[in-house]
């Protein structure tokens, strides 16, 4: 499962020098331990954007960056022996991708003081990863994909302004999903609307859930930054096209693998500020503890065009309709990952 990504440097200079950062011919060798939740398109889209950006960052320098990558597949018994791995192996830092990997890298740093950098945890503050945004404290910070829900909500209702059933499909125990699903129910509710909500903690789960949701009349779906529902969207997104339902979700992946809207951040460009918090701390010497959790614009609506044209609508209708709850509207065709 484990796989290496090496950036300016071979594979073997790794087992010549051993644990970084180490001085040599090549300049100082820093070795950090990338942890992946699962694989979807965009906690993939992260993880190379770190990648990609430190090779970047070390292109020309007398330093170089060797990370060790390995993904949990979304257990946590693999999840804790990965982290232990990095532990063993004595990498510089840790870079933990999504809540539960952060929480995890988290809990078994805290003695020995292990620089840890997340990314993409929707809500640090909930799940005490940090004492604040501004001073995180401790030997973690990182990145922050935050999800506006109110916004969410409200491009349902700027498609739909007499709806009267919205289902919400998430999975439970996603640390990621409990402020948003919190947040929705507060919104709907105080507007009249009832809410349906179904629950999985798997890809077979998910879909018995989403067509509970079909057969009991949900005129629209919503879903956060879920990555349980992540991993199962193009198991489920037919189904809801075919019942007329729009899934409203929290990130670009959801639109790339079928739903209606995917709105969020570039998970792009948090990965490559993410490498820039890694930069920072190995290079530039800063204290996890002093610096700051960074948060980003979450007004970007990407629509997927072949969920437009099933629900019957056009790009004008649309961009009239979301324009005013968003910095950008964009459109994307389904595929399984991201170019």
């Amino acid at each position: 499962m484990k796989k290496t990504m090496v950036l300016l440097l071979m594979v073997s200079l790794l087992c010549i020098f051993g644990c970084t950062p180490k001085n040599n011919d090549e300049g100082t060798v820093y070795r950090i331990g990338l942890c992946n939740y699962v694989d979807d398109a965009s906690l993939n889209q992260i993880c190379q954007n770190i990648t990609d950006r430190l090779e970047e960052l070390s292109e020309g320098k007398d330093f170089s960056f060797v990370i060790d990558y390995d993904n949990a597949n979304a257990d946590a018994n693999v999840m804790s022996q990965i982290i232990t791995n990095f532990i063993y192996d004595d990498v510089d830092l840790m870079v933990g991708v999504a809540t539960p990997v952060a929480m995890n890298m988290q809990a078994l740093t805290m003695d020995n003081g292990k620089p840890v950098v997340f990314a993409a945890v929707s809500d640090p503050l909930a799940v005490e990863l940090v004492d604040s945004l501004e001073r995180p404290g401790g030997n973690i910070t990182g990145t922050s994909d935050y999800l506006d829900t109110e916004a969410v909500m409200n491009l349902m209702l700027a498609l739909n302004p007499d709806i009267q059933k919205v289902g919400l499909l998430y999975d439970v125990s996603q640390d990621s999903s409990t402020s948003a699903i919190r947040q929705a129910k507060e919104f709907l509710s105080a507007k009249g609307i009832e809410v349906i909500e179904k629950t999985g903690t798997n890809v077979d789960e998910i879909r018995l859930a989403c067509q509970a949701l079909i057969t009991s009349g949900a005129e629209a779906v919503f879903t956060p930054s879920d990555n349980t529902v992540m991993t199962a969207e193009l198991s489920i997104y037919e189904d809801l096209l075919n019942a007329g339902i729009p899934h409203y979700a929290g990130a670009d992946s959801f639109a790339l693998n079928g739903a209606f809207v995917g709105y969020g951040v570039d998970y792009a460009y948090l990965g490559k500020a993410t490498a820039d918090m890694v930069y920072d701390i190995l290079v530039n010497g800063k204290d996890p503890a002093e610096l700051p959790v960074k948060t980003f614009d979450n007004g970007i609506v990407t629509i997927n065009n072949q969920a437009m044209e099933a629900l019957g609508l056009d790009i004008d209708t649309l961009n009239g309709l979301f324009g005013p709850y968003s910095t950008k509207v964009q459109t994307i065709d389904t595929a399984e990952s991201f170019d």
